[in-house]
């Protein structure tokens, strides 16, 4: 079956949670995952980074905004957060930095008590925001958190598409399945995006995503609670050394071994997500 999207009409149009989103400027992608350590953040910056190398304006906003750690994996250390803009501390062009790769990024403070639960005041800052951001971007990637909290919800809500990451571990595949049960029982959604991370050989993620698909269309959307759902293979990012070197030196991994597997995956699943939802109108 063919998963292209088609072109976005010019008009702004709403996001379930209300926000008007222009699909003819900005195309919001939530990366996110069942269960935590699975690489979300690694993909969040070097997709970005190979996003940007298309040509296309990226912005990497930090949406885990109780647990923050995007700044640790571009080693940044910012002045100004996504907490001050929301506080009024500064204006959204003081907050947004220039990330190694080419991106911008709106980064969250870490260990904040008061953003690790959707108030009205959170959502309402959130739903500002996105107004603001979506219109200067051709893609706006919204770093989550794991799980299926109300914040990471209401994030996942507002994005267009959603980038599942998993990995083979039985624990990680379990916790996607839930996410995504989630996402169809409570946001309608009819289509997910999958990632697998630390492939052990190639054609791990696609066996992977059958054998998803087969669960959820057995226990998913045949009661009429949740919508069909289908699952979306966009590639694998195989088990690679320099994966975990460029991690522990806060480098991107595109930068710093730009030819090894897994750059070279996350360049093709940039192809993808530019050939079916990055097209321009």
């Amino acid at each position: 079956m063919n998963d292209t999207v088609a072109s976005a009409p010019a008009a702004a149009v709403a996001s379930p949670s209300g926000v008007l989103l222009h699909p003819s400027r900005g195309k919001v992608i939530a990366i996110t995952s069942g269960k935590g350590g699975v690489g979300k953040t690694f993909l969040s910056a070097n997709l970005a980074a190979a996003l940007t190398r298309r040509g296309l304006r990226v912005l990497v906003l930090d949406a885990d905004l109780g647990l923050a750690n995007l700044d640790v994996v571009l080693n940044l250390y910012p002045k100004l957060t996504l907490h001050d803009v929301f506080s009024g501390r500064c204006t959204l062009d003081e907050a947004i930095v220039q990330a190694p790769g080419g991106f911008q990024v709106l980064l969250a403070g870490s260990g904040l008590v008061e953003y690790s639960r959707l108030t009205p005041e959170v959502r309402e800052d959130f739903l500002r925001l996105m107004e603001q951001v979506v219109p200067r971007y051709d893609v706006v990637l919204l770093d989550t958190g794991a799980g299926i909290s109300d914040v990471v919800l209401f994030a996942l809500s507002l994005a267009s598409e959603v980038l599942l990451v998993a990995t083979p571990e039985p624990t990680s595949l379990t916790d996607a399945y839930a996410t995504i049960k989630v996402l169809a029982t409570q946001q309608r959604r009819q289509l997910v995006r999958l990632v697998v991370n630390q492939a052990a050989r190639p054609g791990d993620g696609r066996a992977i995503t059958a054998q998803l698909q087969a669960v959820l269309n057995r226990f998913v959307g045949g009661d009429g609670r949740a919508a069909p759902i289908r699952l979306v293979h966009m590639g694998d990012i195989p088990v690679d050394k320099a994966v975990r070197e460029a991690v522990m030196r806060r480098q991107l991994l595109l930068l710093q071994a730009p030819g090894c597997p897994a750059s070279l995956a996350v360049g093709q699943i940039a192809g993808r997500l530019v050939d079916t939802v990055l097209k321009p109108a």
